[in-house]
């Protein structure tokens, strides 16, 4: 079962990643792809914790429980950080990354980071975690029209629970995250996906089974899988494990090509 608390800070980069994911789904994934999971005992986010008209999204955010700090645990996650530059390293040129199956999520629309995901990485951390073979590479867009490294991202199944995730990366060190409570918008309502009255997806009003069905939709417990970034060129250590990274438009990946990560 998985067990978690959330702390979620969201902002406009975080509404830009609801917005994206939501996006991903629409254009992406068939309801056909979806199947039904057990979400677990954890809890999500409350409204009080989100600011202004991001209240709704409280309910979408689903956060691994911070675990006190314990011994090896910071070395751990630093060879981790150590391997994720390394595994980068060959990409600083975004050709190359493409050149290696690398595939970008909607390149022509505008997005403050851009997710380079590779289907193979993503099938063998379903199984196993090597941080060489992170499933995405962070991109930022540069003013010349290319791409600038930033980060990496490892994924794990959408079942795996809190010990799992914790021997991957430790959990007093990172935050690993799902997307949760998506209800998919009857036909005819995709407009209701976006707005400051969106009542569908991830920027929704409706977090519950029961108001989804009420209102005609198909409830998802899960949108994809565990997800966590790390960005090992940043010199603040508050910053490389960071999930504030909200602001630089996390998330803004295609699900829909990742093995493992599939909409639960």
């Amino acid at each position: 079962m998985i067990s978690a608390s959330v702390r979620c800070s969201c902002s406009a980069g975080a509404r830009h990643a609801a917005f994206m994911i939501t996006l991903a789904f629409l254009v992406a994934l068939p309801l056909g792809m979806a199947q039904e999971a057990s979400q677990g005992g954890g809890k999500v986010a409350s409204a009080s914790s989100m600011g202004g008209g991001m209240a709704h999204m409280a309910g979408h955010m689903y956060l691994t429980t911070l675990r006190p700090l314990q011994p090896g645990d910071k070395a751990k996650a630093d060879a981790i950080v150590v391997a994720a530059k390394e595994a980068m390293a060959p990409y600083t040129d975004y050709h190359k990354a493409l050149d290696d199956g690398f595939h970008i999520f909607l390149p022509n629309i505008p997005q403050p980071q851009y997710h380079f995901t590779k289907n193979e990485n993503g099938r063998e951390a379903f199984t196993h975690f090597d941080p060489l073979k992170p499933t995405s590479l962070l991109y930022t867009k540069t003013a010349d029209g290319g791409y600038k490294l930033v980060g990496a991202m490892y994924t794990d199944r959408v079942t795996a629970n809190e010990d799992e995730l914790n021997e991957r990366i430790p959990l007093s060190i990172a935050h690993w995250h799902q997307h949760v409570n998506f209800c998919k918008a009857p036909v005819g309502h995709g407009a209701e996906y976006f707005g400051h009255d969106a009542k569908y997806g991830l920027l929704g009003s409706i977090h519950t089974r029961e108001e989804c069905e009420a209102a005609g939709g198909t409830f998802l417990p899960h949108v994809f899988g565990w997800m966590v970034h790390v960005y090992p060129y940043e010199t603040d250590p508050a910053k490389v494990w960071s999930t504030g990274d909200d602001d630089a438009g996390h998330d803004n990946m295609d699900h829909s090509a990742m093995p493992g990560m599939e909409m639960k």
